[in-house]
């Protein structure tokens, strides 16, 4: 089982994502990234308030080239949840096969190409057979039916997250998936809340972000279901009941996937993120390894990863996920909740 992890282009001084990459390359087997200012799952790269950086592609490229250059696949994104106007148009399916081309011809092949868009993957089989298309995790597609209708569209499907913690439904799909020669990959490190109401409407919003920071925004709105729950402390047992796995617990999803992501596009120490699920060891604040972390949301409160009880992740890997009537994750929170400040 190895990772595949989000590319960050370096600003500064600061480390170039390809000497992350080559530190930890025996355990890193994809990187994802997205291109320049088009439409996916995170903020545009380049432009921001209309002000672009000019040296980003160029910088961009480099990168790539290095990565690819240790027999790392790349990944290349185009999973944003609304393309607009342009959803099944020839001008987006003419993007997506020119920015593949220009990839390919400055030796930044693509392998894998991710999306939440059913034209783009079909635009992908068309133009390039031989790379691997990827249901995006954003489609939510965590049952069999769910592949069964799209499998003539997609070789490898991002597992539903809210399904993270249910070994036997993963094991489930893991048997169909071998059975049509398809592909399992599980999101590792989200720090979103699990069935999350709102995600349709922020997924939208990151896809629109372009546009909607160029508008006068609701001053008085937080558009953000986590953060709206998380300003009130008697919610924070939430930030435990979700789908990301801790380092420690990573093992026991040998044998059903390959290949595990892990978010550090938008990370602010994505090494670190690395380092700890190579490690599969973490001492800190478990919500520092999590994109989003939600640590400023509690602060000066941390959860102590070193803490949690030594059945965690059997009993959140085993539960019938109603956790209104059960008292669980609330009762591990009171044991690894800390309030930095009075430790000082």
């Amino acid at each position: 089982m190895k990772y595949s992890v989000g590319f960050q282009l370096y600003q500064g001084n600061e480390e170039p994502f390809s000497q992350i990459v080559k530190s930890y390359r025996e355990h890193i087997s994809e990187v994802f990234f997205a291109w320049q200012d088009i439409a996916s799952g995170r903020s545009p790269i380049a432009t921001r308030h209309g002000y672009t950086d000019w040296s980003a592609q160029k910088r961009t490229e480099e990168e790539l080239r290095a990565i690819k250059q240790m027999g790392i696949k790349l990944d290349l994104l185009f999973n944003g949840n609304c393309y607009g106007e342009y959803a099944i148009s020839e001008k987006l399916a003419n993007t997506v096969v020119s920015v593949i081309e220009h990839l390919e011809s400055i030796d930044c092949g693509v392998d894998i190409v991710t999306t939440a868009s059913l034209s783009i993957a079909h635009t992908i089989k068309k133009h390039f057979p031989k790379i691997e298309v990827r249901a995006s995790v954003n489609m939510r597609i965590g049952t069999v039916k769910g592949m069964e209708y799209l499998s003539d569209l997609f070789d490898s499907f991002h597992v539903q997250r809210d399904y993270n913690r249910d070994l036997k439904h993963l094991e489930m799909l893991k048997s169909w998936a071998d059975e049509h020669g398809k592909k399992l990959v599980m999101l590792a490190n989200s720090g979103c809340f699990i069935n999350c109401s709102g995600q349709s409407f922020h997924d939208n919003l990151v896809a629109h972000e372009h546009e909607i920071c160029e508008v006068k925004n609701l001053d008085d709105f937080l558009p953000y279901a986590c953060w709206r729950s998380l300003k009130n402390k008697d919610n924070w047992h939430m930030l435990l009941e979700n789908t990301w796995v801790r380092p420690e617990d990573i093992h026991h999803y040998e044998g059903i996937f390959d290949t595990v992501k892990l978010a550090t596009r938008m990370h602010s120490l994505p090494g670190m993120v690395i380092d700890a699920y190579v490690r599969k060891q973490y001492f800190g604040n478990t919500l520092d390894l999590f994109e989003p972390g939600f640590g400023r949301a509690i602060a000066p409160y941390i959860i102590s990863n070193q803490d949690f009880p030594k059945d965690w992740f059997t009993k959140t890997s085993s539960c019938d996920k109603m956790c209104h009537r059960c008292g669980y994750c609330k009762s591990v929170l009171s044991k690894v909740l800390i309030n930095t400040e009075e430790n000082q």
